[in-house]
Formats: C-alpha cells, sequence, structure tokens
C-alpha cells in the first residue's frame, strides 16, 4: 500500500515538473516572440521617421523653388536697383573716403558694350573674379543685347551714359530721351532699374547732369583717368592710372566706343599691380556702402 502511494506521489511529482517545463518554455517562446515585436515595431517607427523626414524635406525643397520662382518673377516685373545709399542719390561722386587701413579701388568701363572687346574684359574680369561697373550707351546695347545680358549675369553694375554720347547742350526734352530711353532699355534687357549715371566726358553743365540728379541718380565720376581713349601705349596707360589712384577711388577706362586693345592688353597687369599693392576690387554700390558705414562709424565716436 505504501509502494502505491510512493508511486502516485512519484507520477503527481513528475507531473508537475513536465506542466511547469511547459509553462516555462511558453513564457520563453512568448517573451522571444514579444521582443521580436518590439525590435520589429522599433524598426518600423524607425523608417517611417525617416520616411516622413525625407517627405518633409522634399517639400520644404518644393516650398522654396516655387517661392524662390515667386521672387524672380516679382524682380522681374519690379524691376530691381542697386543698393545704393539713400543719401548719394542725387549727388556727384568723384570718390569714397575711408579710413586708412582700408585698400579698396573700383574698376569702371565706359561706352559699351562694343563687339570683341567687351567680351575680352568680362573674361579678364571673371578669371581675376573681380566685379566692375560698366556704363552703357542706349544705342550699343539696343545693337548689342546679349553682351549687356552677360555684364548683368555675371554680377556686374550697370550704369545709365546716355543714349548717343553728346557732348553738346540738351533741353530737358532732349537730356529725357537720352537718359530715360537708355534706362528703359537697361531696364527692359537686364530687369535693372539702373540709379548710377556718369555724364559723357565728365561734362556735368549741358543739362544731362541736372536731368539726372534730378531724376535721383547718383552721378558717378572718376578720380584715376587712364586715358584710354587716346590709345597711349601699354605702359603709358597704365602708368595714368597708377599716378591718380589711391583707396576710395575711382578708375576711368573703355570697353567700347573704338578699338579698345590697349586697354584690354593693360588691365590683366593693372589688376596684378593694383593685387601686389594690397588693394582689393568694389563695384560703385559696395564703395559707397563703405564709405556710408565708415561716416557712421566716425560720427558714433564723436
Amino acid at each position: 500500500m505504501r509502494k502505491n502511494h510512493q508511486s502516485i506521489f512519484i507520477q503527481k511529482i513528475l507531473i508537475l515538473s513536465l506542466m511547469l517545463g511547459a509553462s516555462l518554455s511558453s513564457g520563453i517562446i512568448v517573451l522571444c516572440k514579444l521582443n521580436s515585436c518590439l525590435a520589429k515595431n522599433k524598426e518600423d517607427t524607425s523608417i517611417n521617421n525617416i520616411a516622413n523626414n525625407m517627405k518633409t524635406q522634399q517639400r520644404l525643397e518644393e516650398l522654396k523653388t516655387t517661392m524662390l520662382n515667386i521672387w524672380q518673377q516679382q524682380a522681374q516685373a519690379k524691376g530691381y536697383s542697386y543698393a545704393v545709399p539713400s543719401n548719394y542719390l542725387g549727388k556727384t561722386i568723384t570718390a569714397a573716403k575711408l579710413t586708412p587701413e582700408k585698400k579698396v579701388i573700383a574698376l569702371t568701363f565706359d561706352d559699351g558694350p562694343w563687339p570683341e572687346s567687351t567680351n575680352q574684359v568680362l573674361d579678364i574680369l571673371k578669371k581675376n573674379n573681380i566685379k566692375g561697373t560698366f556704363f552703357v550707351l542706349g544705342q550699343n546695347i539696343k545693337n548689342y543685347p546679349n553682351l549687356l545680358k552677360r555684364e548683368s549675369a555675371e554680377g556686374h553694375v550697370i550704369g545709365n551714359h546716355t543714349w548717343h554720347h553728346w557732348y553738346q547742350f540738351l533741353n530737358r526734352q532732349l537730356a529725357a530721351y537720352e537718359i530715360d530711353h537708355t534706362a528703359d532699355l537697361i531696364y527692359q534687357i537686364t530687369g535693372v532699374k539702373a540709379n548710377l549715371f556718369r555724364p559723357p566726358g565728365g561734362i556735368m553743365h549741358n543739362g544731362v547732369a541736372d536731368y539726372a540728379r534730378n531724376s535721383n541718380y547718383a552721378i558717378i565720376l572718376w578720380s584715376a583717368d587712364s586715358v584710354d581713349y587716346s590709345r597711349p601705349p601699354v605702359t603709358k596707360l597704365i602708368h595714368n592710372v597708377f599716378k591718380e589712384a589711391k583707396s576710395g577711388g575711382i578708375v576711368l577706362m573703355h570697353d567700347g566706343g573704338g578699338n579698345r586693345s590697349k586697354t584690354v592688353q593693360a588691365l590683366p597687369e593693372i589688376i596684378a599691380k593694383f593685387q601686389k599693392e594690397g588693394y582689393s576690387f568694389v563695384t560703385i554700390p559696395e564703395l559707397l556702402e563703405m564709405q556710408n558705414h565708415d561716416q557712421k562709424l566716425v560720427a558714433h565716436s564723436k
């Protein structure tokens, strides 16, 4: 009888062990499945986050592209002017007064655009990563609009130099035609509303400069004349530039109006010499902005 009880007891122990083992195995299986599920959910979440981020980035890029297109359309519709400080509009400038430690110079080119020589000047400026200021004639941009487009597209500043380059006295009606007709064509070709003006020959008393002043142009003359229009030898041309050159100065050269091969030959040497003397090159708007900044600093210090 005792043996039977022992046998039954052992059987119960075995059954309980089996049941416990089965429960433990089931628990392990469930735990493994749970961990696998969590890992998969984490992976799915990560994938979803990456996908959402990519979609957001794509939407942002599309929005930026749309905004840029809108801005460009508005700029083309309204036109834009160069950032000339308002206190220089209607004024005459021959050079900028800057603090002594600054060594900058502005290269300006008149009477273009002109076949061959304008492209040659632009090639030289591009090679040296320099921006210039071009005072253009209406009759020339009518004949060579693609040259004006290149000047503007490559970041150079465009100024008004009248339509015909006449020196004689002009009444208000003729002066208006010379300036406004040129300005309209500059705008039609580039979208720029020119606010810089250089009177032909630097003549200030033949009615043209007065009209430009009353039309709120900044009238830009020069402090260093290359006299390249007379086609001097290259060495003489370079000497002409540097005998009057100083920081804040405006150099007068010509890319149009005749044979400018001497200017094209001299320009790389002029650039190299200025660089050797520690100069940087700026456009007229940049030069005026620098002077404006320096004057504000001086006024503040006082």
